[in-house]
């Protein structure tokens, strides 16, 4: 009679133990259900037209997050014409791009400290399946949104860092350490740990895919010549692309001046002759 009765205590025991390992397996799987559907969180901060602004005294113009799925604030380009609107949609992994980057990265921070342009840098992300599966592309148009969301006014100079570094397109790219590497020796000194953490996390991954997306199915805004990109490097003056050389400064000086003097002669009303009585 005792072993039957420890018998049915045991069962009973067994199938507790089973139940509760049950409720426990469920309730771990509900919770990486829950934790994989996280909402994405905002965009950064200072992209709220998908690109970062650089104006005078290469100052950043600040912005608030939005979503990833938001639709993007335009800037709004100088109505007076005496300011060249510069905007630059660029992949980090594209070699072109980086060609662009560095025969003109220096003259345009030059017009744009001086008051003579703004510049405002769209990271875009089309060659992400081209780096031997890194992601390398999204990875860094990442690290840009982190800078831009952190040390806006540091973001030019951490940009031209960046393509100094290219790596070649279809090998494995820079890796996260190295890109924060990159972070620091460009000169970006505050926000750093929020940057990195930024970085590894790739927080902005969503709004990259969102932001290049935009860009791929247009309309792209302030453009009077193009509908959406199609390539990178994609240079707008004025909303006119810049179809020239990339590898000649001067000739893109020209494109400059002539989208200015043209915006600026649209801008000036011409005087109406007067009659004299």
């Amino acid at each position: 009679m005792e072993q039957k009765k420890r018998d049915r205590r045991n069962r009973v025991f067994l199938q507790g133990g089973i139940a509760i390992a049950a409720i426990a397996v469920v309730t771990a799987i509900v919770l990486i259900i829950v934790n994989s559907v996280q909402p994405a969180g905002p965009g950064p901060r200072n992209m709220a037209s998908d690109g970062l602004l650089v104006g005078e005294g290469l100052t950043a113009v600040t912005t608030p997050a939005l979503q990833p799925d938001a639709d993007p604030v335009p800037s709004t380009p100088d109505k007076t014409g005496t300011i060249a609107d510069i905007r630059v949609y660029v992949d980090y992994l594209c070699p072109f791009c980086g060609t662009f980057e560095n025969t003109n990265a220096e003259q345009i921070s030059q017009w744009v400290d001086s008051g003579a342009a703004t510049v405002e840098i769209h990271p875009i992300s089309i060659l992400t399946s081209k780096s031997a599966g890194t992601q390398y592309s999204l990875r860094a148009a990442n690290a840009a949104a982190c800078v831009a969301d952190s040390a806006p006014d540091d973001f030019l100079a951490f940009n031209s860092a960046l393509f100094a570094a290219q790596p070649v397109e279809g090998t494995a790219g820079l890796s996260d350490e190295e890109i924060k590497k990159i972070v620091k020796s460009s000169g970006v000194s505050e926000n750093l740990t929020a940057i990195n953490e930024c970085i590894d996390e790739t927080t902005f991954k969503s709004w990259v895919l969102a932001s290049t997306d935009r860009a791929l199915s247009g309309p792209i805004p302030n453009s009077s010549s193009l509908e959406a990109i199609t390539g990178t490097p994609t240079v707008l003056v004025n909303g006119k692309q810049y179809v020239g050389a990339l590898d000649d400064p001067k000739e893109f000086a020209a494109f400059v001046l002539q989208a200015a003097s043209e915006a600026y002669s649209t801008a000036t009303p011409t005087p109406t002759p007067t009659t004299a009585g």
